[in-house]
Formats: C-alpha cells, sequence, structure tokens
C-alpha cells in the first residue's frame, strides 16, 4: 500500500477535504496539499492563515494498526514536523504542547490533529501549517518562517514530498503498509 496523494491549488481546509475522502472512499492512507485554503482551521476553532508559498498539508491514516495513545501520535507528529524544518535549519526547534512549533519563541508551525470513525475504523487526520515564505501577524503571540530564519526561498511542494516520505517511513515502522 502507499500514500495517495491529493494537489489542489485552492481549497476551503486540508482537514476538511482529508475527512471528505475518508468518508467518500476507501482510502486508509492520504496526503492532502493545497498551495492556499480559504477556510484554515487551528485549534477551538480558531481560523488558520493560510498564505500561499507556505507548507499547507493534512496526513490521514487509520489507526486499526496502530498501538499507541492520541497523546502519543501527538508528540509524534510533532517530531516528524520538527525532523522535516531541521533538513532545512539546523538550530533548536521547539514542541509548545499541543500543536505549536517554535523557533526562538516565535511560532513556526501549526498542527491541528482531528479523528474520526469510519464503519468501526477509528482515522487520525493531522493538519500541517508550516510558514515557510511567510507569517501572519497574531496579536500577542510572534511568528517567523524559514524564509526569514534561512535567508533561502523553499518550495512547498518539494517540502510536502519530503513530509510525505517521512509520514511513509513512520507509517511502515508501524505497519500500517
Amino acid at each position: 500500500m502507499k500514500i495517495k496523494k491529493f494537489n489542489y491549488k485552492y481549497i476551503n481546509s486540508t482537514n476538511d477535504m482529508s475527512i471528505n475522502l475518508i468518508k467518500k472512499n476507501n482510502i486508509k492512507v492520504g496526503f492532502v496539499f493545497t498551495e492556499k485554503q480559504k477556510k484554515g482551521r487551528g485549534q477551538r476553532g480558531k481560523h488558520w492563515i493560510s498564505y500561499k508559498g507556505n507548507l499547507l498539508v493534512s496526513v490521514f491514516f487509520s489507526l486499526e494498526n496502530i498501538n499507541l495513545t492520541l497523546k502519543q501520535l501527538t508528540i509524534i507528529n510533532a517530531n516528524l514536523i520538527i525532523k522535516l524544518i531541521s533538513f532545512y535549519y539546523r538550530k533548536k526547534v521547539k514542541l509548545k504542547l499541543p500543536n505549536d512549533i517554535l523557533i526562538n519563541k516565535k511560532k513556526i508551525c501549526g498542527i491541528l490533529q482531528e479523528s474520526i470513525q469510519k464503519k468501526g475504523i477509528k482515522y487520525l487526520i493531522v493538519g500541517i501549517g508550516l510558514n515557510l515564505a511567510k507569517s501572519p501577524n497574531i496579536k500577542g503571540y510572534p511568528t517567523t518562517n524559514l524564509y526569514e530564519l534561512t535567508k533561502t526561498k523553499i518550495n512547498a511542494n518539494n517540502v510536502s514530498k519530503q513530509l510525505m516520505l517521512i509520514y511513509k517511513n513512520f507509517l511502515k515502522s508501524q505497519k500500517v503498509f
């Protein structure tokens, strides 16, 4: 089995699209990538600001063969994203539980985990918004992006391919496929 990738120019939300794909298809593992989101979501229903050029993806997979708790998966997902960031930025990257990744006390990435059930099988959807090119202005919460930190333009499509490989290796280790 392999990860089924879905590429879009513009959608409402990668997590919402993932939920629709799970509900309407027989896909155990998927990867939704978009250049722009209209209704990106953060934790507790907050709006996620989605700039073109940033990484906007959701990874979804069946939990039927994974013997980890959602809390463990939260940490693992963050560490997989930190691994991705470390390809571009070699200094300290921190996780601020439950869902923010920080560099120099500034938010560079947000993660939105959601789970749904279909025919008795639980699925995890991991929404990832990584600031590659531009940072949103959030009152009282400093943000940053990889371009600002490295002075190098980073292609979101290339980063999504790297992230997909990281997840493929993780899911293989969990015997998802």
